[in-house]
């Protein structure tokens, strides 16, 4: 199988995951209690409105969650093919009791990559948590590095990616996002994943007619 087909069948089994995770959401609504439907009324939100508000925040839910896993599992694949010893690993936490341990998603040699398709988390805390991280990863012999496809828009989440990019950096890691993490994963596993992604997304369209 090439690595086109491989992401073709992951692509896939994704899709009838989300789709099936929705109907099934969707049909449980359908027996929801919609008494909270007076307050959307006292706000000027009509009961049309309410329910397609409520069925797209429960669709948009399941969409980010896998998307981002997706997304996630892609680039492990990508890395998996080049470099077929590379993988997930757990480390103890030596600066804390909680968590008791840390996931690298991709380890590839000393690389210790974190795999991100977008964060925009606007918590303080994600700081601190981040950086023992990191220097739990730093101390037991690996590099941090960050690959983030998606950069975050609203202005606060801003501010923490880039408190976050300074960390790495001043820990000796590295810190990819937008482009540069779509560079990075070719780069390093000569595999074009925004490449074929864009083709699958492309027929994609084609056979919804859009």
């Amino acid at each position: 199988m090439t690595i086109e087909e491989e992401l073709r069948a992951l692509a896939d089994k994704y899709a009838k995951t989300l789709k099936g995770k929705i109907d099934a959401r969707m049909n449980e609504m359908e027996s929801d209690d919609h008494s909270h439907y007076l307050v959307y009324q006292v706000l000027g939100v009509t009961d049309e409105e309410g329910r397609l508000i409520d069925s797209y925040q429960n669709k948009g839910r399941f969409l980010y969650k896998y998307a981002g896993s997706f997304l996630e599992e892609a680039t492990k694949v990508c890395f998996l093919r080049t470099f077929p010893g590379s993988g997930s690993l757990k480390i103890l936490n030596t600066e804390g009791l909680r968590p008791k341990t840390f996931e690298i998603d991709c380890l590839e040699g000393i690389n210790a990559i974190e795999i991100k398709w977008r964060d925009a988390t606007t918590d303080g805390d994600h700081i601190t948590k981040e950086h023992t991280r990191i220097k739990v990863i730093s101390d037991a012999g690996y590099k941090p590095i960050r690959v983030m496809f998606y950069y975050p828009n609203r202005a606060q989440a801003q501010r923490i990616q880039q408190t976050l990019e300074t960390l790495y950096s001043g820990i000796g890691g590295e810190y990819h996002y937008g482009d540069n993490a779509w560079n990075y994963v070719r780069d390093r596993t000569n595999i074009d994943l925004f490449q074929i992604l864009n083709t699958i997304a492309r027929e994609n369209k084609a056979k919804n007619g859009n």
